[in-house]
């Protein structure tokens, strides 16, 4: 069903990269660790390295999980915006091509949750 605006309404769009002032939005999600039902938004810095995002910014959130800690960072699967890559954790987001509201999704082989259930 189609839907149709009142006339006179006016789209603002708030999450513009121009309103986080020098940040960006960065969604990280955690495949097969549905304790966190959906990925989480990070307001952090261009400049920031993926070395910090992973120690630091993703530890934040995803250390609540068992499982963090007994991640091999050296067999990390990651996709970034749809696509399989690599990330060079000593440069950047944006060096890594990670932008403005961009989707990391990272798998961790072996894990697969609380004893396996994906939670």
């Amino acid at each position: 069903m189609a839907v149709l605006a009142k006339d006179g309404y006016v789209d603002i769009v708030r999450d513009k990269i121009e309103n986080f002032h020098g940040n960006q939005l960065v969604y990280v999600g955690w495949d097969d660790h549905l304790l966190f039902s959906a990925a989480q938004a990070f307001s952090v810095p261009p400049e920031l390295t993926f070395n910090a995002l992973m120690s630091e910014v993703m530890l934040s959130v995803f250390n609540d999980h068992p499982d963090f800690e007994k991640i091999d960072w050296s067999t990390v699967k990651w996709v970034l915006d749809g696509a399989v890559f690599i990330p060079n954790i000593e440069k950047s987001l944006k060096e890594n091509g990670v932008g403005h509201k961009s989707l990391i999704r990272f798998k961790t082989p072996g894990l697969m949750g609380v004893n396996g259930t994906r939670l």
